[in-house]
């Protein structure tokens, strides 16, 4: 049974307070997110850099740099409505101050003011290293018949061998059992003569120095003194010898070294194949 009372009732009211929004927001996301994408790119960018060489590198700093051109100098412009100043082609030559950085002169060149793709040589003139690759190959060409015709007759042909190096075109002179290139007293045959004939007029289609260079192979251990310095050593002076009887001018020899039995041509150190004769036709630059 119900009992009525005058007491009201107690209403009790549970307030829910939520705390640490900060903490349980979006917003850290965010910044962890840019945090780990940094991290990701500089370990790739310092992976790139031990995975690249240095000529890759360098291409990529290339391809980010700035193509405006920055000068020490400016005035004027080379475009149709650029006009003229006192610095372009048309006015320095005339002046007598030099050209500008695409015809550059001796004087510019010494500054550093060189035309694109080209080195300074000797003397401030200019070198472009593709062409002197061409003319390099042209030599190897004409001795060796790459072009259609050769120099040389077929008997002269089998003791030549040409390569192109990062210190120039190599002209390998090298005997065979049967064709030796010196005789007594490391005096020149009449095969190395022909040979050096035929280096002494490949030698006008350029302006390089030469080097010559002596090899011989390795002799018996037996013996109780090693004659290979001596032998190298008199072989590449008696050839530079023979080139100058020849009318090659003596300031185009820039060196003359001996290798004795050091840098063999074949995996035997005693075969034949090593008694050779290089002529290296160096490269200015």
């Amino acid at each position: 049974m119900a009992v009525d009372s005058n007491v009201a009732p107690i209403i009790i009211k549970r307030k829910k307070v939520s705390g640490g929004g900060g903490h349980h927001g979006g917003a850290w996301k965010v910044a962890y997110a840019d945090f780990v994408t940094a991290m990701m790119a500089f370990f790739l960018l310092m992976w790139l850099l031990n995975a690249t060489t240095e000529k890759q590198r360098k291409g990529l700093a290339d391809y980010f740099t700035p193509t405006v051109a920055i000068a020490r100098v400016s005035g004027g412009g080379d475009g149709a409505l650029g006009g003229h100043s006192m610095f372009s082609e048309e006015v320095m030559p005339q002046v007598g101050s030099g050209a500008t950085s695409l015809r550059a002169m001796a004087q510019r060149q010494a500054s550093g003011a060189l035309a694109p793709g080209q080195q300074a040589g000797e003397g401030g003139e200019s070198v472009d290293p593709r062409g002197e690759d061409e003319a390099l190959r042209e030599i190897g060409q004409a001795l060796m018949a790459r072009s259609g015709e050769s120099m040389v007759d077929d008997g002269l042909m089998r003791h030549i061998v040409t390569r192109v190096t990062d210190e120039g075109l190599v002209v390998e002179l090298f005997e065979t059992p049967d064709s030796p290139l010196f005789g007594a007293d490391d005096q020149p045959t009449d095969l190395l003569r022909a040979l050096g004939g035929v280096i002494s007029r490949v030698s006008g289609m350029v302006t390089n120095p030469l080097a010559i260079e002596g090899h011989t192979a390795a002799y018996p251990l037996v013996m109780a003194r090693d004659p290979s310095w001596e032998k190298s050593s008199a072989r590449a002076d008696n050839f530079r010898q023979m080139l100058l009887s020849d009318g090659m001018p003596k300031t185009r020899i820039d060196r003359v070294t001996a290798h004795a039995d050091r840098e063999p041509a074949d995996s035997n150190p005693m075969d034949t194949r090593n008694n050779r004769i290089e002529v290296i036709f160096l490269r200015k630059s």
